[in-house]
């Protein structure tokens, strides 16, 4: 509810999208962060997180690589080693470790 609609589709109940899709079928790598910047969500959130999604729920049965960072959900993808490593990645198929 504190999403919204997108939120509760994509949470992580027996109904919710991910949920339904198995496992992935291509080669995939998942980078997620383990920084938050609302703090009041992220006690809501059990175990570390990124103030949106727990690191254990952001893997993916199926999936090549996984990867942590120091970084928060809103401000992930500008960041310069996740945008270094997706670029390892999508060059090898890993990332760097």
């Amino acid at each position: 509810w504190i999403n919204g609609p997108a939120g509760k589709q994509l949470g992580t109940t027996e109904d919710a999208i991910p949920n339904q899709l198995g496992p992935a079928t291509f080669e995939l790598g998942i980078i997620t962060g383990n920084r938050s910047i609302n703090l009041i969500l992220s006690t809501l959130i059990p175990g570390p997180d990124d103030g949106k999604v727990s690191i254990k729920n952001a893997r993916l049965d199926g999936m090549q690589d996984f990867l942590v960072v120091e970084q928060t959900h809103p401000f992930i993808m500008a960041n310069d080693t996740v945008q270094s490593q997706t670029l390892h990645f999508l060059q090898n198929g890993t990332f760097q470790h």
